[in-house]
């Protein structure tokens, strides 16, 4: 891209109100091609002559601001005019929002300082073949907009009766010009919209709107008001036990929503923010909070423009609905990056919560073009020691990096391989991938173990001491069975690329050597967990064997955390406890899946027991109720319960292995998965005293029916086995 155009920012800096700039200009002739390139420092809507251009909401999306800022291209070709008005509202978004505002960085802070630039140019060819740029310079007009205030964490204020008044031009002033790209990810759009369920009014008196489900996007207001009414709305995603509107939880962000109408019937919708949200307290509305109707509120879904791939559904209605919330949570914190949670102030991009989700996440939706773009600004964003954030974009610039989080670099390039069966990925990935094992290997204070540090270790486990967030489980093993891990998927990604993976292999084998021999007792279920799954007992067999063990005993409940759950069902199946599988899966009571959802949960929560069996909440200062980590029990679902698994010899699903689960609990369970390579589907259910199991592939598969393997092309089939 050949940039001519100059960054624009406001004159004299502008202030705290979003910028609108415009420039109107004329078409001397019929223009047979007209193409829009846009950025901002921040984020921007742009019309030309009142007319949207393009569906990205929040563009130009959230990238590693300091190495990487997107630009858009739209063709504006059918909006043209003879006589044209192109604006453009710049907001802060996560470019000027003091992310995080307990733990930014100095490097984030930088960010907020600047101004609020823009850089737009309009590439023109008319039909006699002349072309034309019309770009962003000194004849530009700034000036203040009805957005008032906007921002990612405390909302947005919006007078509709203020109209822009371009007496002032912009200024031009040199922005970063090294670090544009072209968009990389997924567009970030209007998805669905979800009516209002009911409206109630609370013991405290508060009128209170329930969507039914909990979102993340943004509210439509449609009303018919006078000139200075307003709408002032609070959000919440939970009630407190009482009945009454709970927002502790969201800490520090304000999530403002206030809106001054203008005379008339009007619709209003939020441009340059988001909130999460299930509930709204009506604050202040026109002739009254008593007269609001389901009518007036509309939410609006957000969510990046992945395609939904996989479907799961069962029998049990509590069962379908926690695989409604596994959708849910994806949909809520998949906005542009694999954010943590979409409501309070923090909604970073946690690396421990995208790997542990990752697998699910691919079964679900196609998000390859989603995670590359985010593994992108995790390599850009590596230390020069090799060290990987916890968040990316690394807004926290901590000095030191944690097991299971820093990990993610070699973990989720490796599953997307397995699932789209590309390798560019891992060829992009493999320096970093690299680099954070010599990171590992660098820091540690034990040769070929990872000992030492400041680590998560198994975050939110149950069996935490009193006052931790942290699990029991020893962060030097949780470290170094992950150091393992990740080396073993180096020597794996490396094989695929035709590297020279000797050292790797040694150095695996040294890890393994000094794991078995460092660690030859278990005391958690995580570090049963870890231990047996990626194969670093001397008898893992035992190891499943224990742990199986400690969930009986603790009266079948388990006690993990985010770095052992993911795998949880996964050991117990793979050693020949799947009934104990079943059982952790459709156990009602806490602590389980499906305890939050007997609860109302409508997404993924943090905690087991956000909400307590009293009613009572875990806590007020870090209790997400939509926190799509713990929802990685849908791949156990997908892989074991229905059986379908791709192959490392023939990733994206070119060879398909099914090989179903079923348990009697169940009447029948079904799961679909559209793949690169086509529509697979894989469903049991009772069928007198047999299983009848019906199967569909597109391509040559492996079935494994009790035990009995079986070759066959694409097609569909049926079998039977007895109960």
């Amino acid at each position: 891209m050949n940039w001519v155009a100059r960054w624009l920012k406001p004159t004299n800096g502008g202030g705290d109100v979003p910028p609108v700039y415009l420039k109107s200009f004329d078409l001397p002739e019929p223009v047979k091609k007209a193409t829009l390139y846009l950025t901002a420092m921040g984020v921007y809507e742009a019309e030309l002559n009142g007319q949207r251009v393009g569906d990205f909401i929040l563009a130009p999306g959230w990238t590693a601001y300091h190495k990487r800022l997107q630009y858009q291209e739209y063709d504006v070709t059918a909006l043209l005019k003879r006589h044209n008005d192109l604006q453009i509202i710049v907001g802060r978004g996560w470019y000027h929002t003091h992310l995080l505002n307990w733990d930014v960085s100095e490097k984030h802070r930088t960010l907020t300082e600047r101004p609020f630039g823009l850089l737009a140019q309009l590439a023109l060819t008319y039909e006699s073949g002349k072309e034309e740029i019309v770009a962003s310079d000194e004849t530009w007009g700034v000036s203040q907009g009805p957005v008032r205030f906007s921002d990612i964490y405390n909302g947005e204020i919006y007078d509709a009766n203020i109209i822009p008044c371009f007496c002032e031009y912009a200024e031009p002033f040199e922005g970063p010009s090294d670090t544009l790209i072209p968009q990389e990810g997924e567009e970030v759009r209007k998805q669905e919209r979800v009516a209002a369920a009911n409206i109630f009014v609370t013991p405290k008196g508060e009128t209170v709107v329930d969507f039914g489900q909990e979102v993340t996007g943004y509210v439509m207001t449609a009303v018919n008001a006078k000139k200075g009414d307003i709408v002032d709305l609070s959000f919440a995603e939970v009630m407190d036990k009482d009945g009454n509107f709970y927002t502790e939880n969201y800490r520090t962000a304000e999530c403002r929503y206030h809106y001054i109408c203008r005379d008339g019937r009007q619709t209003y919708e939020p441009k340059l923010t988001f909130w999460g949200f299930r509930y709204i307290r009506v604050n202040q509305f026109p002739g009254g909070c008593n007269t609001v109707t389901p009518g007036n509120f509309t939410a609006v879904v957000l969510h990046s423009n992945i395609k939904r791939t996989g479907r799961l559904s069962c029998s049990d209605p509590l069962l379908n609905r926690l695989f409604d919330n596994v959708i849910w949570g994806q949909k809520g914190n998949f906005l542009d990056v694999p954010t943590d949670c979409p409501q309070r102030d923090e909604r970073l991009g946690w690396t421990g919560d995208a790997q542990v989700f990752i697998r699910t996440a691919c079964l679900n939706y196609d998000v390859e073009k989603f995670f590359q773009k985010w593994l992108n600004d995790m390599a850009v964003e590596q230390r020069k020691d090799g060290h990987i954030s916890s968040v990316v974009p690394d807004e926290r610039q901590r000095p030191y990096a944690s097991a299971a989080w820093g990990d993610a670099a070699v973990i989720c390039p490796w599953q997307l391989y397995l699932a789209y069966g590309n390798p560019r990925v891992l060829e992009n990935q493999f320096t970093c991938m690299c680099n954070w094992i010599s990171y590992i290997t660098a820091v540690t204070n034990d040769q070929y173990l990872w000992t030492g540090g400041n680590h998560f270790g198994d975050w939110l486990g149950l069996d935490a001491p009193s006052g931790s967030y942290k699990g029991s489980s020893r962060d030097d093993l949780i470290a170094s069975a992950f150091y393992a891990y990740s080396t073993s998927l180096i020597v794996k990604s490396g094989k695929v690329l035709g590297q020279d993976v000797t050292y790797y292999e040694a150095l695996y084998d040294h890890i393994v050597q000094a794991f078995k021999k460092t660690f030859p007792v278990y005391y958690t279920q995580t570090e049963c967990v870890l231990a047996a799954h990626f194969l670093l007992a001397e008898d893992c067999r035992a190891v499943a064997d224990q742990l199986a063990a400690m969930i009986i005993k603790s009266g079948v409940r388990l006690q993990t955390g985010f770095v052992g759950t993911p795998y949880l069902l996964h050991v117990l199946s793979d050693y020949g406890y799947a009934d104990l599988s079943y059982s952790l899966l459709l156990k009602k009571d806490y602590p389980s899946w499906l305890y939050s959802v007997t609860k109302g949960a409508t997404t993924i929560w943090e905690h087991w027991d956000g909400i307590m069996e009293n009613g009572d909440f875990w806590s007020a200062d870090m209790n997400s109720f939509n926190h799509y980590a713990y929802g990685s029990v849908a791949d156990w679902v997908y892989t074991v319960a229905a059986g379908i698994r791709t192959t490392e010899e023939y990733p994206g699903y070119a060879k398909v292995k099914i090989a179903p689960v079923p348990d009697k609990r169940l009447d029948w369970l079904k799961a679909e998965l559209d793949t690169r390579c086509g529509h697979i589907s894989s469903r049991w259910k009772k069928f007198n005293d047999f299983w009848r199991y019906e199967i569909t592939v597109p391509v040559e598969a492996e079935i494994v029916i009790d035990g009995i393997s079986r070759t066959v092309n694409a097609g569909s089939y049926c079998f039977y086995s007895p109960q």
